[in-house]
């Protein structure tokens, strides 16, 4: 498992125990005028902003049957100015139809809709482009948006492909049939070369499939229904937000980027009232790069029911809850025993949020049932081929820059993972890297097999795998589902990939946004029997 002292390191805390603030600072990355001091803003003034239900704009006839109608959803990228805090100006962001993040899509299993995807956003982007990284060159415009619907099984003309963006006054109209269990996904940009700089400006939002089995087990549901977005952002002492940059002005990508404020949708420091009951807590981690490891409290006790695609098949008492970039969790926290409390959300060291739990009230009807959702682990031998796959670091010698890849392969190079459709793959993902990856299939949903280390240096002398360890399988909170994976330094972490729903090209990527946009992504193509590769 990953260690303690990684999880601090993720959160860029320094080993001498710098604040937030001055690790950036002595970073390089900001100017410590420039640098706002979280720890002097009042903490928990402001309620937390729960996200608006997304209201459709009327129906459109379905691209699967032209005799049904599905709804049609007008969604507008936009520049906003939207406040953090109580007592900092308005911060100017990017958003969908006035928020960040955007409003949440509310539809159930089988019903599909349409949205349309309109850049209004400004010809000029207001974060620092290096157009050293591939699909970022000074030949394209500024402003470039596509959406992807994060765990969608969708069709390959409305994934979000990097290279299908749109320049603002144009649009996408896209499908998602929605053809999938009850889950959390999410919506965000994903255009090449500056998909980290259009999220960390705000283009990100959360989209909810519901179905009949989620609704028969009486879990928290209306108001006891809690979507958190998480996220960490950089804000200059006037309340702005600040990207990161080297200092080197031939290559100004940073490898990471780790903030100095975290926000609960789009908010810092706030606070929810709560009644002494159950609560279910929809969370992502929509952080470039940062892990969140998350805890009620003195480590009170919480039950992980659902991970990335939905529900578990028994709910998991623990006292953290862990998500990389992209991950999300399903959490029920029980809030009756701390009746007129005060509860604080934290991660590891840092406080996020609290919960104000009122006076005992009215009965909690709702329930936490012992079995969830049967999840049948698909065997090995279903797997019709395994490939080795590496996570790779390299070093441009000509720019003294360092670049992440694929396969030891660069995003221009041609497919070479050709799935065929309606067949199981397993995939070793071999981390030969210092870091670790939270790596995204797009399309797909997969299970975790195991994780092992082995010997880095050996690997990459002889391509021979010599592993150091026993392989260590999947944890409970991670037997549902997946469509991200944790992929730890000096480990292969293997994965079982039934490939489904659709032929065409999709990506699969690190999530670590700034890894993603120095081509640590590549495509891969599902196809028709007979033209697997």
């Amino acid at each position: 498992m990953i260690s303690r002292r990684s999880f601090l390191q993720r959160a860029g805390v320094l080993a001498t125990g710098l604040s937030l603030e001055k690790s950036a600072v002595a970073s390089g990355m900001v100017a410590p005028s420039m640098a706002l001091d979280p720890s002097m803003l009042k903490p928990f003034v402001d309620p937390l902003p729960l996200p608006a239900v997304m209201k459709n704009s009327g129906i459109r006839p379905d691209p699967d049957d032209a005799a049904k109608s599905v709804p049609f959803y007008r969604v507008a990228m936009e520049e906003i100015h939207q406040k953090v805090h109580r007592d900092l100006p308005p911060t100017r962001m990017w958003g969908f139809n006035g928020s960040s993040p955007g409003p949440i899509f509310e539809t159930r299993s089988g019903q599909g809709l349409m949205v349309e995807w309109a850049n209004q956003l400004p010809g000029k982007h207001f974060l620092p482009i290096d157009h050293t990284l591939h699909g970022a060159e000074t030949d394209k415009p500024e402003v470039r948006c596509v959406i992807h619907l994060h765990g969608g099984r969708t069709p390959p003309t409305s994934d979000g492909y990097p290279e299908d963006w749109v320049v603002p006054g144009k649009s996408l109209l896209y499908h998602y049939p929605n053809k999938q269990n009850a889950a959390l996904l999410f919506y965000h940009d994903h255009t090449m070369g500056i998909n980290r700089l259009n999220i960390y400006a705000g283009l990100q939002g959360m989209f909810v499939i519901r179905d009949e089995v989620e609704d028969a087990l009486n879990l928290p549901k209306g108001r006891y229904e809690i979507p958190l977005m998480l996220f960490d952002r950089f804000l200059r002492s006037d309340g702005q937000l600040e990207y990161p940059v080297s200092g080197d002005p031939k290559s100004p990508w940073v490898p990471e980027v780790y903030s100095n404020v975290m926000l609960a949708n789009g908010r810092l420091f706030p606070y929810l009232e709560v009644e002494p009951r159950r609560y279910r807590f929809r969370v992502m981690n929509g952080s470039n790069a940062r892990f969140f490891r998350l805890s009620f409290g003195d480590l009170l006790e919480l039950h992980v029911i659902g991970g990335d695609q939905g529900l578990l098949q028994a709910p998991v008492k623990t006292q953290h809850a862990l998500l990389t970039p992209a991950e999300r969790t399903d959490i029920v926290f029980d809030f009756s025993k701390h009746a007129g409390e005060k509860i604080v959300l934290k991660s590891d060291s840092f406080d996020i949020m609290e919960f104000r739990v009122a006076a005992p009230g009215a009965k909690d009807s709702s329930s936490l049932p012992a079995m969830l959702r049967p999840v049948a682990r698909i065997p090995e031998s279903n797997a019709v081929r395994t490939r080795r796959l590496t996570l790779d670091e390299t070093m441009n010698k000509v720019q003294e820059s360092m670049g992440m890849l694929l396969n030891n392969t660069p995003w221009h190079m041609p497919v070479t993972e050709k799935p065929v459709i309606d067949t199981t793959e397993i995939w070793e993902l071999v981390n030969l890297t210092e870091d670790t990856h939270p790596i995204h299939l797009h399309l797909v949903k997969f299970q975790v097999l195991d994780r092992r280390s082995f010997d880095v240096f050996h690997f990459q002398d002889t391509g021979e795998m010599r592993y150091t360890n026993r392989a260590i399988p999947a944890g409970p909170e991670e037997a549902g589902w997946k469509d991200t994976v944790r992929c730890e330094k000096g480990h292969v972490t293997r994965i079982i990939v039934p490939f489904e729903g659709y032929t065409g090209r999709y990506v699969w990527h690190c999530h670590l946004l700034e890894h993603e946009d120095n081509e640590m992504m590549r495509p891969f193509e599902v196809v028709e029997q007979g033209h697997d590769g």
